[in-house]
């Protein structure tokens, strides 16, 4: 088995972990609050991981240059405004659609690929990818009752249009976290991705941080006062961003973020074995559907 796929799954459940942290979180604090902890809480973890390597395993510090920083800006930007359209969306009555829409991050994370780093993806593998957002997009319409005339009118609406934007803006920031990764060659794998890490993660705190302070001065606040559990959303956070950008430093980003979609099928083991919550059978279909999906990319990726 390739290196990239058992960091890309401990990625995924890392992800799971910070999903659940955040959602209590959000409690609290609401999505602004909620979004910022992953970040500034995430920031020391960062750079902790990237003394460790240099210190500890003699991983030399990169040189950084301009191809770096203005790919690891773009990727912090683009990851920021595809998590504010995410949640924008929700705020739609027929958000179902728009969601499901979201879930093709893996294709234009392929398209992204190949415009900046002339990736392809092969015939199987595209297959795979397309059965797992399938799989996606299934268990995003679970519980929403969708008559022809509404998926006729959100296929072109506002929501639609929304979930696309998302999905584009997460699939440009994969590619561009890889841009950035890529160019700190010659200091080893786990450096290049760490920095590249340490570095996006300093860039979008400073962001929302300064948004915070002229927006939203009271969810700044609340996210201080609230540490004692938004340190572990920053410690899971940056555990399943070190999975990521080190699978994506070794890895088409298109495979990557496909067989990351295993992530949901971690959260309906959680909700079913630890919450007792019933599962739908769509929702057990559309779960298939990811497997095969991921065992797919496993196999011929």
């Amino acid at each position: 088995m390739e290196l990239w796929i058992p960091i890309t799954l401990f990625a995924a459940f890392c992800q799971n972990l910070r999903s659940a942290v955040q959602k209590h979180l959000k409690g609290q604090l609401g999505s602004t609050g909620a979004t910022f902890v992953r970040f500034g809480y995430g920031f020391p973890f960062a750079c902790l991981y990237v003394a460790v390597l240099h210190l500890a395993f003699e991983y030399p510090i990169p040189e950084i240059n301009s191809v770096f920083l203005i790919a690891g800006a773009l990727g912090g930007l683009a990851q920021i405004f595809g998590t504010f359209l995410l949640v924008y969306l929700f705020s739609f009555r027929n958000f179902a659609v728009g969601t499901a829409y979201s879930k093709t991050e893996p294709i234009q994370a392929a398209l992204f690929g190949f415009l900046l780093l002339g990736e392809s993806v092969s015939l199987v593998v595209g297959l795979c990818i397309l059965i797992g957002i399938l799989g996606v997009i299934v268990i995003s319409l679970a519980h929403t009752t969708l008559s022809a005339s509404v998926v006729r009118q959100s296929l072109f609406g506002r929501p639609a249009l929304i979930g696309l934007g998302s999905a584009a803006m997460f699939g440009a920031s994969a590619a561009a976290y890889r841009v950035a990764s890529l160019s700190l060659e010659g200091t080893g794998i786990p450096m290049q991705a760490g920095f590249a890490l340490a570095y996006a993660t300093l860039f979008q705190t400073g962001v929302m941080v300064v948004w915070m302070l002229l927006r939203e001065p009271d969810q700044l606040r609340a996210s201080l006062a609230a540490w004692r559990v938004a340190v572990w959303a920053g410690a899971t956070g940056v555990a399943g961003s070190i999975g990521w950008f080190t699978a994506m430093t070794l890895q088409n980003v298109a495979y990557v973020r496909a067989l990351a979609q295993v992530e949901l099928v971690f959260t309906f083991i959680v909700s079913w074995l630890v919450f007792k919550e019933t599962i739908a059978r769509s929702e057990i279909a559309g779960c298939f559907l990811i497997v095969v999906a991921v065992l797919g990319i496993i196999l011929w990726g």
